[in-house]
């Protein structure tokens, strides 16, 4: 059993961690600089992932900007979120009176009563640069960063860094290796498709409306 185990393990850390940590980034994504890294120079852990958005920043950007309890939510998977009690409620527009932040602003990732208390229960917002950046920190000081790359007018990466302070102990670098990375990647996977989603059928919806004001001229 022991055997098993430690071979389990072994196959999650050098095959199946690697992939999820950078899941969707390429090397040029990984290895640059982000708004928020300086906040964080020296991580214990640092995550890069990034996905590819079929629509113009501007059309990516309100979602983030309404991201959090109480707030737009993180849309990823609510059944998993509010099975623990987080009290997550999903939406699938965009709410003008949610996209306003300003640094310094909290962004709860749990409701205010919450049973579990941590230091990422909520977030500060630290950097924010309209439809580009938005970076959250925690208490524990690691940083959440949300960035887009515009690769033309309708083509967006949507690129998302986690970077973690150094852990003062050895069971709290064990409890962030076997509880966190592999759930927060599953959540973070489902908020970065679920945006992709929202913003893709926004675009779509643009177009559609477009058309349909154009009146039909025959062909003389």
């Amino acid at each position: 059993m022991v055997l098993l185990l430690a071979g389990l393990v072994t196959s999650y850390h050098v095959l199946f961690r690697s992939w999820h940590r950078t899941w969707g980034a390429t090397d040029e994504e990984i290895s640059r600089q982000l708004p928020g890294d300086d906040l964080v120079p020296e991580p214990s852990d640092e995550t890069t992932r990034a996905i590819t958005v079929e629509a113009p920043s501007e059309d990516v950007w309100p979602w983030i900007m309404q991201l959090g309890q109480g707030r737009g939510g993180f849309y990823s998977y609510t059944r998993l979120e509010n099975l623990v009690g987080a009290d997550i409620h999903n939406v699938d527009r965009i709410l003008p009176e949610l996209q306003e932040l300003e640094e310094g602003d909290s962004i709860r990732m749990v409701h205010e009563e919450y049973w579990l208390q941590s230091p990422v229960t909520s977030m500060t917002v630290r950097r924010i640069e309209p439809d580009r950046t938005l970076v959250l920190q925690g208490h524990d000081g690691g940083t959440w960063t949300f960035h887009l790359d515009p690769v033309n007018e309708e083509t967006t990466r949507f690129i998302v860094r986690g970077r973690k302070p150094k852990t003062r102990t050895v069971l709290g670098y064990v409890l962030r290796y076997l509880a966190y990375e592999l759930p927060h990647f599953i959540m973070e996977r489902g908020l970065m498709r679920g945006i992709k989603g929202r913003a893709e059928r926004l675009g779509q919806d643009k177009s559609s409306r477009s058309s349909s004001r154009c009146p039909y001229r025959p062909s003389i």
